[in-house]
């Protein structure tokens, strides 16, 4: 079994083949750096890639699952050059999340913001913990949304619903996520592991061909304008960034 290190990610194999990928930055609540950012996406792109991992587990070390962008650490991108290499490091991660050949079951502790909530949605099977809340402050923030959310929540909840959950920026319970078919699954908090567990290995258990293949061709077959949705976020996130009322928005955040 061959666990791999990266400096804000833990990325552990069992004997099942399950491979947990845990978000390691506790102490900011798994807050978004672009640290966190590559390591994601490296930590999928070698989970992929390694014969041994059949299914895999992501989740959130400590009391939040990922609490959006780390405003502590924010560096806000000047250029449009600066922009984009940002904004595609986020895509690179939905990319490998979303795309990659592997199931991934998603186990959503606490606070799920921003981007936290794109990548808790790009999870092929979403468990969260009933205490679990998740919001997406970006258009109050005068930014926008990235991880193909823009295709892939209104998939899931309905446009009616998506428009309300992206414009507004309400927050919502694991419970009412689980009702609106967002959450796959709503469990007791002390319960969350045991459940992604038990579904990673059932998943692990199942013949890797047709697994792989039946989670590519729905992606492909229900959600057809996956990467035009991330070009299009991209390039409307880089248009945020360099306007000079966002810098305004961020800071009273």
């Amino acid at each position: 079994m061959t666990d791999f290190t990266y400096d804000t990610v833990h990325s552990t194999l069992d004997a099942q083949g399950v491979r947990t990928i845990t978000l390691n930055r506790p102490d900011r609540l798994n807050a978004m750096n672009r640290r966190l950012i590559d390591d994601v996406a490296r930590a999928f792109d070698d989970a992929n890639a390694d014969a041994a991992t059949r299914v895999i587990i992501l989740t959130g070390a400590g009391k939040a699952f990922c609490a959006g962008d780390d405003r502590r650490e924010h560096v806000h991108p000047e250029t449009e050059e600066a922009a984009r290499d940002l904004v595609l490091a986020i895509q690179r991660a939905t990319r490998a999340i979303t795309l990659g050949p592997k199931p991934v079951v998603g186990a959503i502790n606490g606070w799920a913001v921003g981007g936290g909530f794109e990548w808790a949605i790009n999870c092929d099977f979403a468990i969260w913990a009933d205490s679990a809340q998740g919001f997406f402050p970006e258009v109050s923030l005068n930014l926008f949304v990235t991880g193909a959310v823009t295709t892939l929540l209104p998939a899931l909840v309905g446009l009616n619903k998506a428009r309300e959950m992206l414009m507004f920026g309400d927050r919502y319970t694991a419970r009412e996520l689980g009702e609106i078919g967002l959450a796959w699954r709503v469990v007791a908090d002390d319960q969350l592991m045991a459940c992604a567990t038990e579904t990673a290995q059932r998943l692990a258990a199942l013949p890797a061909l047709s697994l792989r293949a039946m989670k590519r061709v729905l992606n492909a077959a229900a959600l057809p304008d996956l990467e035009r949705a991330m070009a299009l976020e991209t390039d409307a996130t880089v248009a945020g960034f360099l306007d000079p009322e966002t810098t305004l928005r961020l800071r009273d955040f």
